[in-house]
């Protein structure tokens, strides 16, 4: 069992104006992400990994794209992405927080972390 305390968390700063902080089991990730660069003219590059992922959308609001199929999502929303498949994100507010699960674990995540 472990804690993580958001303010005692080393957050990694992934590109302006957004950072994440995780935790994970041996089977289990879960990031939170912290966006402050919105909104977004076009969406990010799309891209795909073989992890399956579940994303809580606690902050803000942004169109997800799942393949080519854009999503309106607002806080309090979920959304799913099967292994392998592409998808991106283009923030509409200031600020957006995701909280992206992954099984397995994001090894990458952990080799940026070091």
């Amino acid at each position: 069992m472990s804690v993580t305390l958001r303010e005692d968390t080393p957050r990694e700063i992934i590109a302006p104006g957004r950072e994440r902080y995780l935790t994970h089991t041996n089977n289990l990730m879960v990031v939170v992400i912290d966006f402050t660069d919105g909104p977004s003219e076009q969406p990010d590059p799309p891209h795909s990994h073989p992890h399956e992922q579940i994303t809580y959308v606690a902050e803000g609001e942004l169109l997800f794209f799942v393949g080519e199929v854009p999503h309106r999502l607002v806080a309090g929303d979920l959304i799913t992405v099967p292994s392998g498949v592409p998808h991106t994100i283009q923030l509409l507010t200031s600020r957006v927080r995701l909280v992206d699960t992954f099984s397995p674990i994001r090894e990458d995540f952990l080799k940026a972390q070091s």
